[in-house]
């Protein structure tokens, strides 16, 4: 051991406890908290050398922390994301799925048609071109009003609709 790790062993020992803590208020969970607490310990000793005595070191600790879990929370959510876009289905998975998926999507499909149906003809029209891919400016130009009326009515149609159509939110949210 030289003397530097024995100085980094020493300065650490009174934060051991307060890092472990720290590091499962991330991950809520033990593993994990080990984990980040060994990759934060051995970024801290690689480092060691350009730490500053006159700062804190309890913060220059909690700093590489929270950091280290920043940086794999990040690598983990575009590996996953990687890997569930690459993922392969099988066909008997998608019909199970498609057939399961019908009953509900003509649910739904029903309660749009509704809420269009109930929205007032000044907001439908627009927010119908809108939908069908018009620009603002091509919708104003067609019915013959200003673009921040085009837009102000596609707005309040959008509302009206996410207003009806809460429960599919709400549903989503208790489901996830």
């Amino acid at each position: 051991m030289t003397i530097e790790s024995l100085n980094f062993d020493s300065m650490i020992i009174p934060y051991r406890a307060k890092l472990k803590a720290y590091a499962m208020g991330f991950t809520n969970d033990e593993e994990n908290a080990n984990d980040l607490m060994q990759d934060t310990l051995l970024k801290a000793f690689t480092y060691f050398a350009k730490f500053k005595p006159e700062t804190n070191f309890r913060a220059w600790l909690f700093t590489i922390m929270r950091n280290t879990f920043i940086n794999d929370y990040r690598r983990n959510a575009r590996t996953q994301k990687v890997m569930s876009t690459t993922e392969e289905i099988s066909s008997s998975q998608l019909l199970h799925s498609a057939s399961k998926n019908q009953g509900e999507q003509k649910f739904i499909n029903a309660d749009i048609e509704k809420a269009l149906t109930s929205l007032p003809a000044n907001l439908y029209d627009p927010f119908m071109r809108y939908f069908e891919g018009y620009k603002y400016h091509e919708i104003a130009e067609e019915f013959d009003m200003p673009i921040g009326t085009v837009k102000t009515r596609i707005h309040y149609a959008r509302m009206h609709l996410k207003k009806y159509l809460k429960v599919y939110e709400e549903l989503k949210c208790k489901i996830n």
